[in-house]
């Protein structure tokens, strides 16, 4: 389906690939409308898999930056072909599956939450104020994200998931928490500045 998309896979494809039986296909797959949901099931894990492991340790923006660079380097290794498993699925499916449009919905919301909980933890960690909102800015990086991904797999490059990414992260760096200003005190230490 990754190579071929939904509509191109048949399930005598599936079959023969595998090198099962018709009968074991259709013992765990009831139609072909399960087995591709079963696939975008497989393909969010997958995409879970590989980022939540550097989201979820998410306490700089070095951090962050990190993250933006494996994503940018997967799409290059990939030499960005093939696009967003997920992306790619719900161009094909949402506007005539409704079942694979909820389960590819319920994905993006799985990768959303990943996104979030690791501003959240930047949050906790002091890097973020309080202010910040990390469910609008987790879905405006995976906005980003996926827009970055369908551009890139048109041009192939990765200039405007770069870009997109960096600027979301210039977005996020708004609501980095700065030390406040310092004044001399007259005795060679400084104080704070208050902001008013």
């Amino acid at each position: 389906m990754f190579r071929h998309g939904a509509t191109g896979t048949s399930t005598p494809a599936v079959r023969d690939a595998a090198g099962v039986s018709s009968s074991q296909i259709y013992h765990y797959f009831t139609d072909k409308e399960a087995l591709t949901r079963a696939v975008i099931a497989l393909q969010t894990e997958t995409i879970l898999d590989n980022q939540t492991a550097l989201l979820s340790r998410l306490d700089s923006f070095e951090a962050l930056r990190n993250w933006r660079d494996v994503v940018v380097q997967v799409e290059r290794d990939l030499e960005c072909v093939g696009g967003c498993p997920l992306g790619s699925l719900s161009s094909e499916l949402s506007e005539r599956d409704p079942h694979a449009r909820q389960a590819l919905a319920e994905g993006f919301m799985q990768w959303s939450s990943a996104i979030r909980d690791g501003l959240q933890h930047m949050i906790e960690q002091g890097v973020l104020r309080d202010d910040a909102d990390p469910e609008r800015l987790s879905l405006a990086m995976l906005a980003a994200l996926q827009g970055g991904l369908l551009l890139a797999q048109s041009q192939r490059n990765t200039a405007a998931l770069e870009a997109g990414l960096d600027a979301i992260i210039e977005r996020i760096n708004y609501h980095a928490v700065v030390a406040p200003p310092t004044r001399p005190t007259g005795r060679g230490k400084a104080v704070p500045q208050v902001r008013k």
